[in-house]
C-alpha cells in the first residue's frame, strides 16, 4: 500500500478520492488550509495537514503518491484568482512534492483545457490545450496541466463531472431552475460527454498504478448522449423539472460576450465555460485510457442517477 498525499480533499472530487484510497488500505494525507476542511477530510480517513496552495512546506513529506484535485472553479470573474490557484498553485505543488521525493503525481485536469469556442467533436488526446481561451477557467487548467506533463506527472481529463456531493454543476442548474433564469441553447439538443465522480476516482486511481510518464487520459462514463436528456434526469432526482424555453447559440454567444466585458463582480449569469458547456458538442475517444489504464467505467448512468434520488438543499 502506498501513502498518498491529496490536495482538494475536502472537495467534490478530492473527497471521493480520499474514500476510495482508504477502503483500499492506503494511508492518505491531505492538505487542510482551514478547520473545516481538516474535519471534513478526518471524517474521511485522511490525516490533515494544516497549509494552503501558496504554502505547502512539508505537506507531502514521506508519501509516494501525490494527486492534486485543487482547483479555483469558475465562479469569480477575477482572473487572477484562476491564475494564482491553478497555475500558480499547481506549480507549488509540483515543487513540494518533488522536493519530498514523491514518485507519482497525479493530476485532476478536465476538457475545458481544450475548449476555446468550437465544438469538441470525437477528440482525443492529440487535440492542442488552449491557454489562450477566452475563459480563464478553461485557460488557466490548460496552464496547469503543462506545467503537469512537462514535470513528469500523469493527467486525467473527465468531463462534467457529476455524482453525489456535486458542489458545483448540479447546485448551479439548480439555482438557474429555481431562479427562473434558465434556458436550453439549441433546445439542448447537442450531445455531450459526462464523467460521474466514481469514474473520475477510477481513472486517477488507474493513472497512479499505469499512467506514463508526462500522458493525459481522457476518462468518461463511456458514451456521449444528448444534453437535454442528461440534464432533464439530473434534476428530475432533485424534484425540478427545467423550463422548455431555448435560446438559439448565436444569441446566446452574443449575450456572453457583452456580460463577459462589462461584469464586474462573480460571475455573470451566463459566461464562457457555461455557454460552451451548455452549448457546444462535446464527444471524446477514451480508447487510450482503455487501452494503456484499463480504464473502464465502474458507474453507469442509471446507477448514478438512483444514488442521487435523496434531493439536496
Amino acid at each position: 500500500m502506498a501513502t498518498v498525499f491529496v490536495t482538494g480533499g475536502s472537495g467534490f472530487i478530492g473527497g471521493r478520492l480520499i474514500s476510495r484510497l482508504v477502503s483500499e488500505g492506503h494511508s492518505v494525507k491531505a492538505l487542510a488550509r482551514s478547520d473545516l476542511a481538516a474535519r471534513k477530510v478526518t471524517t474521511l480517513g485522511a490525516r490533515p495537514v494544516r497549509g494552503d496552495l501558496d504554502d505547502l512546506g512539508s505537506a507531502a513529506e514521506g508519501c509516494d503518491w501525490a494527486f492534486h484535485a485543487a482547483a479555483q472553479t469558475p465562479g469569480t470573474a477575477d482572473r487572477q484568482a484562476f491564475i494564482r490557484a491553478n497555475v500558480e498553485g499547481t506549480r507549488n505543488v509540483l515543487e513540494a512534492t518533488r522536493k519530498a521525493g514523491v514518485s507519482r503525481f497525479i493530476h485532476v485536469g478536465t476538457e475545458a483545457a481544450l475548449r476555446a469556442g468550437d465544438p469538441l467533436i470525437n477528440v482525443d488526446e492529440t487535440a492542442p490545450l488552449r491557454p489562450d481561451s477566452r475563459s480563464p477557467y478553461a485557460a488557466t487548467k490548460a496552464m496547469a496541466e503543462q506545467l503537469v506533463r512537462d514535470a513528469g506527472g500523469i493527467v486525467i481529463r473527465p468531463c462534467l463531472v457529476w455524482g453525489p456531493g456535486d458542489t458545483t454543476a448540479l447546485p448551479q442548474f439548480m439555482a438557474a431552475v429555481r431562479s427562473g433564469k434558465f434556458a436550453w441553447i439549441d433546445h439542448g439538443s447537442r450531445l455531450t460527454e459526462t464523467t460521474h465522480v466514481d469514474n473520475v476516482v477510477e481513472g486517477l486511481v488507474r493513472g497512479a498504478e499505469k499512467g506514463r510518464s508526462g500522458e493525459a487520459y481522457f476518462v468518461t462514463d463511456g458514451s456521449p448522449l444528448v444534453f437535454r436528456e442528461f440534464l432533464t434526469d439530473l434534476l428530475a432526482t432533485q424534484n425540478l423539472t427545467p423550463p422548455a424555453r431555448s435560446i438559439p447559440y448565436g444569441v446566446a454567444s452574443r449575450i456572453t460576450s457583452v456580460l463577459e466585458r462589462v461584469w464586474l463582480r462573480g460571475t455573470p449569469p451566463l459566461d464562457y465555460m457555461s455557454l460552451w458547456l451548455t452549448g457546444l458538442e462535446c464527444t471524446i475517444d477514451i480508447t487510450k485510457a482503455r487501452a494503456e489504464l484499463g480504464y473502464a467505467p465502474i458507474r453507469t448512468q442509471a446507477e448514478g442517477l438512483a444514488e442521487l434520488r435523496t434531493p439536496i438543499a
